[in-house]
């Protein structure tokens, strides 16, 4: 009898920059893509895991990238509070929704309600587990939690941490 094996799961850590993330996911077996907006991020990626057969590399834009295949998992650690207009944010929306199978996962991490309203320099959104529902329709809340994050530089911005599934 023929064994068939599941293919590995696939994530897009989208906002990569230089986080180690992309290489501790690959270790575990994941495909993982790392997508960010600038080609020398993910020059410096390429470079630091240029052996790690796991990985794949986009310079894209997130609101009009689209993946050859779609994804178990859509991870987000700060990059959606940065669209502040409703327009970019529905444009971020459908990326997702394009991107993600059926019953995967968006894991998101935004600025909260109470957290800071600039980021660098830049205007932020703020948002709420509610909030986030709202904006991506199709997916269903998960968990959701918010937490306090210390910069290097030693204050305190808080987060709102939500898993959604999508469901539709």
């Amino acid at each position: 009898m023929r064994r068939v094996t599941a293919p590995p799961a696939r994530i897009a850590v989208v906002g990569a920059g230089a986080t180690s993330l992309v290489g501790e996911l690959a270790d575990t077996g994941l495909e993982v893509i790392a997508l960010d907006v600038s080609s020398a991020a993910i020059a410096a990626l390429r470079c630091r895991y240029e052996d790690v057969e796991k990985i794949s590399y986009e310079v894209a834009d997130v609101c009009s990238w689209r993946p050859l295949a779609q994804v178990d998992t859509w991870h987000d650690r700060a990059v959606f509070h940065f669209f502040v207009d409703d327009a970019d944010q529905q444009a971020y929306a459908e990326s997702v929704r394009f991107a993600v199978r059926l019953d995967g996962h968006l894991v998101i991490a935004t600025f909260a309600p109470d957290g800071p309203e600039q980021c660098s320099g830049l205007p932020v959104a703020r948002h709420d587990a509610a909030s986030l529902s709202a904006i991506f329709g199709g997916f269903e809340l998960v968990d959701s939690f918010e937490s306090d994050h210390r910069t290097p530089w030693g204050s305190t911005q808080r987060f709102t941490h939500s898993v959604l599934r999508r469901a539709i």
